[in-house]
């Protein structure tokens, strides 16, 4: 396990800055800045464990975190008189959560003996499959309308749709979630997904199911999609189509590739930019190109840096450390002074 005297500094700043940032925030910045952003951050984290730690890219990540979503109204309450069978948040969020994995455990089912573009072309076709069939079932999904009405969970009588108790719930279970993928990443599972990424063949010749660790990898990635789901529909208190529809879907891959995808922390920084261009970007430009904006900021991101804003961030760091090393002009380096002695 990790001490606390482990953590580098920069992740300890981090986390003070996370925990302090209602102080100087308003409604506004702490439930559709730092609140979505975190909410984003958690769906493109599920999508990160599967393509930084498995080499495995799917675009079925939202569908998962929607169906999760759509859970809650299903088994819980909404104002459509469609479902709604009255269960309480203590029942319906852990139920959510296996609806999610088991969901992604089978796309991942499907699509784990392939690779690449083929990977890729599966989860989108199984993305676009649940878009439509939820669109135009009306007897479980309401169809196009989708559910409203669906009221916030209460915590020791806390409303936590509420803009402080929302931020700090979604960081809590963000901070939860990214520690876990951290602990994963290093456990013997998580070392052996990367080495199934790395060395497939050689992973099967020392006598591991090739199959079972990318599916298993799909299940954890799913309850991780799921919990962003989950929170998602807190903060709307509603779910439809519209929610996972498949602009949506490649919305998710951008944040976690322009973030960075070979840390658990890039996909929240990139949802953190996302959601800024999304907020702020629209008082420059038209609505209509907002998607402009974000295509040419990614293909940037990709051309100059394929390991996103980190792969900048460690770029920088090592010239200014380079920089750093480098002996000033007109003095001698220690071996430069032996050879003149």
């Amino acid at each position: 396990m990790t001490r606390i005297g482990q953590i580098p500094p920069a992740w300890l700043g981090l986390a003070a800055l996370m925990l302090l940032f209602p102080v100087p925030a308003n409604e506004f910045f702490l439930v559709q800045i730092g609140g979505y952003s975190l909410v984003l951050g958690t769906i493109s984290l599920s999508l990160m464990i599967l393509a930084g730690y498995g080499g495995m890219v799917s675009l079925a990540q939202l569908t998962a975190a929607g169906l999760a979503a759509y859970t809650i109204p299903i088994l819980g309450n909404n104002t459509q008189d469609v479902m709604g069978l009255g269960f309480g948040w203590w029942l319906t969020i852990p139920i959510a959560l296996i609806v999610g994995g088991v969901f992604s455990a089978l796309v991942g089912l499907i699509a784990v003996r392939t690779s690449g573009i083929y990977m890729i072309m599966i989860t989108l076709a199984v993305a676009v499959s649940v878009f439509f069939f939820t669109r135009q079932n009306y007897g479980l999904f309401n169809g196009f309308t989708g559910f409203a009405g669906i009221g916030a969970p209460e915590l020791f009588g806390i409303d936590m749709r509420a803009p402080l108790p929302f931020y700090y719930l979604c960081l809590t279970v963000a901070g939860s979630l990214f520690c876990a993928t951290v602990y994963l990443s290093r456990s013997p599972f998580g070392l052996s997904l990367q080495a199934v990424r790395d060395n497939p063949r050689r992973v099967a010749a020392l006598g591991y199911s090739v199959v079972f660790v990318r599916i298993y990898a799909f299940f954890l990635a799913g309850i991780v999609a799921a919990a962003g789901g989950i929170l998602l529909v807190i903060l709307n208190g509603r779910i439809s189509p519209g929610t996972i529809g498949v602009d949506v879907a490649i919305d998710i891959l951008v944040i976690a590739v322009v973030g960075g995808l070979r840390h658990p922390l890039g996909p929240f920084i990139g949802a953190l930019a996302f959601v800024l261009l999304e907020s702020f970007a629209i008082d420059l430009i038209d609505r209509e190109r907002f998607n402009t904006v974000i295509g040419a900021a990614f293909l940037a991101v990709v051309l100059f840096s394929p390991d996103g804003i980190l792969g900048l961030w460690g770029k920088l760091r090592k010239r200014i450390g380079a920089e750093t090393a480098m002996p000033r002009s007109g003095s001698l380096s220690s071996i430069q002074r032996e050879e003149v002695s």
